[in-house]
C-alpha cells in the first residue's frame, strides 16, 4: 500500500505547514486546495491517509469522503473543521471517515487519529447531560449549513435570518456544551 498522505485543505498556507511537519514526521504528504486537485492527487498517489476540511471554499468537504474512498477504499480519512458540530461528526464518519477533529488541532491528534483501529461508532451517545441553549442554536445552525453544503446564502433563508448575522454566528468558535 502507498504511504502518501493527501492534505486537502483551502487554506494554502495550513496546507502547506500541515505538508511540511508530515513530511518532518517521515509521513510523505502531498497537498490539494480544491475538491478537483484533491481527487486527482488521490487518483495519481493512491493516497493511505487523507486530511480532508470540512470547508473547502464554500463546499462540503463531506461530499469528497466517498469518492475519495473509492479511488482507495482502504484509505483513511480524518475530517478537520474549524466549526465543530454534532451532525457533522456523525455525517462524516456515517461516510466513513476514520476520525473528525476540531481545529485547531495538534500533529499528535491527527497522527494517533490515523493510527487508531478501532472503528467509530456513528450512532454511539455523546454525553447524557443536556446542551446548553446556545450549543443547540450552534448544533442547529450546524446541521442546517451541511444539509445547504455548507452555502451561507441558503442556510440564512433556512433559518430565516439575515446573512450578516449568520456569518457573525459562524465566525465565533463554537460554544461549549
Amino acid at each position: 500500500m502507498n504511504e502518501i498522505t493527501l492534505v486537502v485543505d483551502d487554506d494554502p498556507s495550513f496546507n502547506a505547514i500541515l505538508v511540511r511537519t508530515l513530511e518532518r514526521r517521515g509521513y510523505p504528504a502531498r497537498g490539494a486546495t480544491t475538491p478537483a486537485a484533491a481527487l486527482e492527487l488521490a487518483h495519481a498517489t493512491r493516497a493511505a491517509r487523507i486530511v480532508l476540511d470540512l470547508n473547502l471554499n464554500g463546499s462540503s468537504g463531506l461530499a469528497l469522503i466517498p469518492q475519495l474512498l473509492e479511488i482507495n477504499p482502504d484509505c483513511r480519512i480524518v475530517v478537520l473543521t474549524g466549526y465543530a458540530s454534532i451532525a457533522t461528526a456523525v455525517d462524516a464518519v456515517k461516510l466513513g471517515a476514520t476520525q473528525y477533529l476540531a481545529k485547531p488541532v495538534e500533529i499528535e491528534a491527527i497522527l494517533a487519529a490515523f493510527d487508531d483501529t478501532e472503528t467509530p461508532d456513528p450512532d454511539l451517545s455523546l454525553s447524557d447531560e443536556p446542551l446548553s441553549v446556545d450549543r443547540l442554536e450552534w448544533e442547529h445552525i450546524q446541521r442546517i449549513l451541511n444539509e445547504n453544503d455548507g452555502n451561507v446564502s441558503a442556510t440564512a433563508r433556512a433559518l430565516k435570518m439575515h446573512r450578516r448575522t449568520l456569518q457573525r454566528k459562524l465566525s465565533k468558535h463554537p460554544v461549549k456544551s
